[in-house]
């Protein structure tokens, strides 16, 4: 399947991404359609996205795994906080077993996309990542779960002094496998999710493991394993045992997430009061766990087991609260004062969010800005046609968006073939609608990425569903709807004009 210079070659869908997104849509798409010819383009080497790019001690999921996994393949493991390597395992033998293996064409970077409305097809340019070569792919239909953030950097402010330290200042994304930390100190910079799990794992080697956090998170200890699965599994059987974890999980995150919007001083109570119980007596537990904003403001973070409690309590760890100054030679000094010594400092500062892929888009001749368009449906944008996005949730697991989504794109497509349409495009139909930033989460990294993010409107079907049960009502209606535009052009897709890209009858 490989593209020479120049050649062009004609699938009907083309998937942007293998990671978790990309083989979740590659299942139901042959599932549903078996007929429709697709590809997946993977800028890296390997599959898995996330779950092969990261490398650093201690990676895992921050979701349980029955609700992350996806709803047709039961994850089997007892654990249900899943370390990276097993994660990664589980999408590749997923992928082996359906054969979506087998339509991966690796360092492929999807760069530009151009829409012909008269020739209902797009032309994706794409480049070898290892020669620059570039060839043309055209496709009806182009689905981007390339993921939300750039796989090729890393965010890390400015810090004064940084070139003064003598040791290695490392951020978690590109994290060296040859790093020796066994019995050094080392500071880690952040209070997210990468530093907490960093900082128990790396607590157990290093001499010393601070973190040092400008604002503290919500720190959430859960079970690593799911005892509620495992007597439904033994009881029901893997797949319904499976099947009714995942449903009572969802439901566990939906319940969690209102409680907190909604009743966020109690919310804030509870979490204080799981974390007292778990560090020493007599922590600064406002100073360190107290953050200023209200939980699920931004995403909590979740400690399997309690294990940064439980390194805190050790001794192998400890937390600071502060501003940098400047890094010294041999460290962090701060603000007030204080110094803080290190070997190496791990700068878990966060990631750099980009639109779409970071591919440009143009529907006949005109360029796409997505900061300009609104979210159909959470999946869509206004005004570009056959052009599918996949973003999980912020507040549950974010897999259980892409079933959904996938279902309902795979339900638009039967759609299409039953009436002899093949080209959807979703139109505002009030040019007056109140847009809204594409979410309200806090998190520093789609702050600072919001005015590159398309926006949301005031109503549905423009307005962003906040969780999977609204969601799934949302989806499981009718794909049709008055501000959803169908048409058919003559040469319906295919290089050679046929309508061989449009068949009826699949799903």
């Amino acid at each position: 399947m490989d593209a020479g210079a120049g050649h062009q070659e004609f699938v009907d869908v083309l998937i942007v991404g293998a990671g978790i997104s990309g083989i979740g849509a590659a299942y139901y798409l042959q599932r549903d359609h078996p007929g429709r010819r697709y590809l997946i383009v993977e800028a890296r080497g390997a599959s898995g996205g996330t779950w092969d790019l990261f490398r650093y001690p201690g990676v895992r999921s921050d979701s349980d795994l029955h609700t992350f996994g996806y709803e047709f393949r039961p994850w089997r493991s007892e654990v249900a906080i899943a370390d990276s390597a097993s994660i990664l395992a589980y999408l590749r033998e997923t992928a082996a077993e359906y054969g979506i293996d087998e339509h991966i064409r690796y360092h492929t970077q999807v760069t530009a996309a151009s829409w012909s409305s008269a020739d209902a097809r797009w032309t994706v340019t794409v480049q070898d990542a290892a020669t620059g070569e570039q060839s043309v792919i055209l496709c009806n239909w182009l689905l981007c779960a390339a993921g939300y953030y750039r796989y090729d950097e890393g965010f890390t402010p400015r810090f004064e002094g940084r070139e003064r330290f003598a040791g290695p200042v490392i951020h978690p994304q590109h994290w060296p496998q040859d790093l020796d930390y066994a019995g050094k100190r080392v500071v880690v910079i952040g209070s997210g999710a990468t530093a907490v799990t960093l900082i128990p794992a790396m607590a157990q080697a290093a001499a010393h493991v601070t973190m040092l956090q400008r604002t503290p998170s919500y720190v959430l200890p859960v079970p690593s394993r799911d005892a509620v699965n495992a007597r439904l599994t033994a009881w029901f059987g893997d797949e319904r045992g499976y099947s009714m974890t995942r449903w009572i999980n969802s439901t566990r995150q939906v319940v969690l997430w209102r409680f907190c919007q909604k009743h966020p001083k109690a919310a804030r109570r509870l979490i204080r009061n799981l974390n007292k119980r778990m560090l020493p007596e007599d922590y600064p537990v406002d100073e360190h766990f107290n953050p200023p904003y209200g939980p699920w403001d931004q995403r909590m973070c979740i400690v399997p087991d309690g294990d940064l409690f439980r390194a805190i309590r050790d001794g192998n760890a400890s937390v600071v609260t502060g501003h940098i100054e400047t890094f010294t030679e041999n460290g962090v000094q701060l603000i007030d004062g204080r110094r803080l010594e290190a070997d190496i400092i791990v700068t878990a500062t966060g990631l750099n969010v980009q639109a779409l892929g970071g591919m440009t888009l143009t529907v006949d001749g005109s360029p796409v800005h997505a900061a300009d368009q609104f979210v159909y449906k959470g999946m869509m944008l206004s005004g570009v046609p056959n052009f599918v996005f996949v973003f999980g949730y912020t507040n549950a697991s974010w897999t259980l968006k892409i079933g959904s989504l996938c279902q309902h794109f795979c339900r638009l497509l039967s759609y299409l073939d039953s009436r002899g349409y093949n080209t959807a495009r979703p139109v505002a139909a009030d040019p007056g609608m109140q847009a809204r930033p594409f979410t309200d989460f806090g998190s520093g990294y789609i702050k600072r990425a919001l005015a590159q993010l398309p926006r949301q409107g005031s109503r549905a079907p423009w307005r962003i569903s906040p969780t999977h049960r609204a969601d799934a009502r949302q989806l499981r209606r009718r794909v049709d709807g008055p501000e959803l535009n169908f048409s058919s052009a003559l040469s319906g897709g295919s290089p050679s004009g046929s309508t061989e890209g449009v068949r009826a009858g699949h799903g």
